[in-house]
């Protein structure tokens, strides 16, 4: 049998804007140090570590982890684009849950520069060049930048099938917004009303500027072991990882007649579907979740591929207010990475934090009441999705 995955430690520093945050090694390290003493264990009792980030130079995890310790474990450098952070977590889960070690580091960071997100290498093939092109082929080309190409894309696909206005998914914003109003880790944390951002400038289809989130510097961190050492060092293993899944593009993500797939919903559902299955839950036993919300089409479009709500369904999903305090879910209490930020490499991990602190009852202000099973999402496109299912056996956070 697997081995019981149990979260530790956490930890997370608040999101900053680019230049304004410490430089990635700092950053990095002081999250590592900050989720060992949240767990209560030191450096030398971890045995492997799994860094991510996006934009950095090889062996930046090594660079991060050296300052906390130099015990010669094995650090494994991971890049995943948007889905960095949770690569590593399921990289680090399973190692545990396979038997293989019992305590490791997942760790993500990112000192991300102003601006949109481009291609670093003009010299060699686009990653994601058939995924542009199956947009421009469908809504032809576009100066746009390459994420708003296709994220707009697929809102304008949806609202093609199933004629969502512009200001339900302006809504996603101000929804965000309030929620990060109650958490001093996110960057964005004044309020903004639907008006105020439709009125932001147009960027591609029916996204504006207050649509999309912001480039971020930032970094997170979970320790995870299992049953013995927890034991052992006298952790509290209340809050588990009770099944994970990590899944990459199938064909369907290059059919021009459906958008929706060409920037992860496909991969979405295949994750969601597995995750649900192997923990015996319906979606609706859910009671906190962290989406990708990288723009509000894609948590829009999250909200199906998840199966939160049927198909079809998302806007009166979100004009009912099933997605806050006082509806069916609580999605993003966080702010999400609309309103929280996007340390491409940290926020998968960020996500970790957040709803790990749910379930232990130590969200503050924005505290989902009684909760006990939270969820996880995490597009990187090109592309891979990690979704993670969280439990406290004890029921409910305490």
């Amino acid at each position: 049998m697997p081995e019981h995955v149990i979260v530790a430690g956490i930890s997370m520093i608040p999101f900053k804007k680019p230049g304004d945050s410490a430089d990635y090694r700092t950053m990095g390290s002081a999250a590592a140090k900050a989720a060992l003493e949240d767990a209560g264990v030191s450096y030398s009792d971890v045995k492997q570590a799994y860094a991510g980030y996006v934009y950095g130079d090889s062996t930046s995890g090594q660079a991060a982890l050296y300052p906390v310790g130099l015990s010669g474990i094995p650090i494994v450098n991971v890049n995943n684009n948007c889905a960095t952070g949770s690569t590593a977590l399921f990289l680090a889960r399973q190692v545990i849950a396979n038997g293989v070690t019992d305590c490791v580091i997942a760790l993500g960071f990112e000192q991300m520069s102003p601006g949109s997100l481009a291609s670093v290498y003009k010299d060699r093939p686009d990653p994601l060049a058939d995924f542009l092109s199956t947009i421009d082929e469908r809504f032809g080309t576009s100066d746009a930048p390459m994420a708003l190409r296709l994220f707009g894309g697929a809102a304008l696909d949806y609202q093609e099938r199933y004629g969502a206005s512009d200001e339900t998914f302006a809504m996603i914003t101000e929804k965000a917004r309030k929620h990060a109003g109650k958490n001093p880790h996110a960057l964005l944390r004044a309020p903004i009303t639907v008006e105020e951002v439709l009125a932001s400038p147009k960027m591609f289809g029916p996204l504006t500027r207050f649509q999309c989130c912001p480039p971020t510097c930032g970094a997170a961190a979970a320790i995870l072991c299992n049953e013995e050492f927890a034991k052992k060092h006298n952790i509290n293993g209340d809050i588990v990882i009770k099944s994970q899944a990590f899944t990459t593009d199938e064909a369907a993500s290059f059919d021009k007649d459906d958008l929706r797939n060409t920037v992860g919903a496909g991969m979405s559902r295949k994750a969601a579907e597995q995750v649900y299955t192997d923990a015996g839950i319906n979606p609706e036993d859910l009671d906190v979740i962290e989406l990708h919300d990288c723009f509000t089409a894609n948590e829009l479009l999250s909200y199906e591929s998840l199966m939160l709500t049927p198909e079809g369904t998302a806007e009166r999903f979100i004009r009912d207010g099933n997605n806050t305090y006082g509806g069916q879910f609580v999605v993003n209490p966080s702010g999400g990475l609309l309103a929280k930020g996007h340390p491409l490499g940290a926020t998968g991990l960020a996500q970790c934090y957040e709803l790990t602190s749910h379930l232990r009852g130590s969200a503050g202000e924005r505290q989902v009441e009684r909760a006990r099973l939270a969820l996880q999402h995490n597009i990187g496109l090109g592309g891979a999705c990690v979704v993670t299912l969280y439990e406290n056996t004890k029921g409910h956070a305490r």
